[in-house]
């Protein structure tokens, strides 16, 4: 290896620890992973992490302690910093930088990186049916806040929905939010103080990182299976980390497309139970499952189980509205700290165009439709991808994320810079890996890979990235 290249390596490990010092999942007098810990999990050589961890020393930004490792240093760490403000292309990849070149992306960019479906896939004449619909309703609806706790025809309906899931829930147990982001950072502010441990699947979606690290507070990843998280390492780390927090997805998870197992599901509930752990469940790709599998709100009865979700992948991202189903105490307190942080519940507007949309069989349709779309293009995605020798790391049950393996050596970030350059936003690895392993993985959206450019530029960069 040139001395180029382990200082190359060497920088990559420092900006890791940097930015999870930054982020506060590294905080004052922690101790950091051992060397030969982190050299395994980073890919580099033990050489590399001692160099790295050396210069951090030598800033002061970390200590060595005599037969016991390095630790974060004492001194205050400086004011909460998400990102560095480079320009979107410059800008080092972290979980920020898909959503900023996916929701900044100049016309003509191709985005098989993004997280949602093309425009001409949603119901869109629906939608303006249902828009239309709305120069008939009353002033009040036009001009007023709204209720406390959403809309009452869509709380209706989603009530209808989670019992159908055996989900006993009562109208004290919902409450609507404008998305559900807002959903989970109003969880946050109410649950979590600052220094608090969450456990986040590793891989996970990457906002999931960008918005606790806005929290302040220690983020520590849970290994993630075909079935669902490593239930051996949950449970210890429950008894080590005494985390408040775990955040999951049950159905379709972003980005592998696993689907959580009875079994697994278990072992989670009762551990947690017995931790005294709350589980917050993101159901947002639900609607894609060709059949309803196992869900952990179903299992526990909304008792250690939060549950969030929306419409914006399956209707509209602009048209938003997302809820909460909770312990009837809890969502009181989620109500308060809405009106203190929204002035009262969700748009009546989108609320109400939801609600038209879900009241009648044309979202049952649509979702049908999708389906059946995306298993064609799952099919020849995963077929096209194969000839340039990436490979998915499961067959999804459904949804439009594939998790795929790139060929050995190649680093995604690298290639995603690279692709970028040339007018494709994709999606690498490790935005989504809180331990920086999963810098051989991509995330594709199927749904977005019927453009033979991406297959031309991907072709271009792996191989210019080698």
């Amino acid at each position: 290896m040139t001395e180029t290249a382990k200082g190359s390596r060497a920088e990559r490990v420092m900006v890791t620890i940097r930015n999870r010092i930054a982020g506060r999942a590294l905080a004052p007098g922690d101790r950091l992973p051992s060397i030969r810990g982190l050299a395994a999990t980073a890919g580099v050589s033990p050489s590399t992490v001692v160099e790295a961890y050396d210069r951090l020393a030598a800033e002061g930004l970390i200590r060595p302690q005599r037969g016991s490792g390095f630790y974060v240093s004492n001194a205050a760490p400086p004011p909460l910093k998400l990102a560095e403000g480079e320009t979107p292309k410059a800008r080092a990849v972290d979980p920020f930088w898909v959503s900023r070149q996916s929701l900044d992306a100049e016309d003509g960019t191709l985005k098989p990186g993004c997280g949602w479906l093309p425009a001409e896939w949603m119901p869109n004449e629906a939608l303006r049916r249902a828009i239309r619909s709305l120069a008939r309703a009353d002033d009040a609806m036009l001009a007023y806040y709204g209720h406390t706790r959403g809309s009452h025809a869509l709380r209706r309906l989603l009530l209808g929905r989670l019992a159908e899931e055996g989900v006993a829930a009562g109208p004290e147990h919902l409450m609507l939010t404008n998305t559900s982001t807002q959903a989970l950072d109003l969880i946050c502010r109410f649950l979590l103080r600052p220094g608090d441990t969450v456990l986040i699947d590793d891989p996970c979606y990457f906002n999931f990182q960008a918005l606790l690290k806005a929290h302040q507070v220690k983020v520590i990843g849970v290994p993630y299976t075909t079935a669902g998280p490593d239930v051996a390492a949950f449970e210890a780390l429950l008894s080590t980390e005494r985390p408040r927090l775990y955040i999951t997805n049950s159905a379709l998870h972003n980005p592998t497309g696993a689907t959580l197992s009875p079994q697994v599901a278990h072992r989670l509930l009762n551990a947690a139970a017995a931790n005294d752990t709350i589980i917050v469940e993101d159901d947002i790709f639900a609607d894609f499952e060709p059949e309803p599998t196992t869900r952990l709100a179903a299992l526990d009865g909304l008792h250690h189980v939060i549950r969030i979700g929306s419409f914006s992948k399956t209707l509209s991202a602009s048209v938003r509205c997302g809820y909460i189903a909770a312990r009837a105490d809890w969502v009181e307190g989620l109500v308060d700290l809405q009106i203190a942080t929204n002035f009262g519940g969700p748009s009546p507007v989108s609320s109400e165009i939801i609600a038209h949309m879900l009241a009648g069989g044309g979202y049952r349709k649509h979702m049908e439709d999708v389906r059946r779309r995306l298993v064609r293009a799952r099919r020849e995605t995963t077929d096209r991808l194969a000839r340039l020798g990436i490979t998915p790391w499961l067959s999804p049950r459904g949804g439009f994320n594939l998790w795929c393996r790139l060929p050995d050596g190649l680093d995604s970030g690298e290639v995603a810079q690279a692709a970028l350059a040339e007018g494709v936003v994709l999606a690498p690895g490790n935005v989504f890996s809180v331990s920086q392993t999963a810098g051989n993985f991509m995330r594709f959206n199927v749904a977005h890979m019927g453009d033979p450019r991406i297959y031309e530029v991907l072709a271009r960069t792996l191989k210019r990235v080698v």
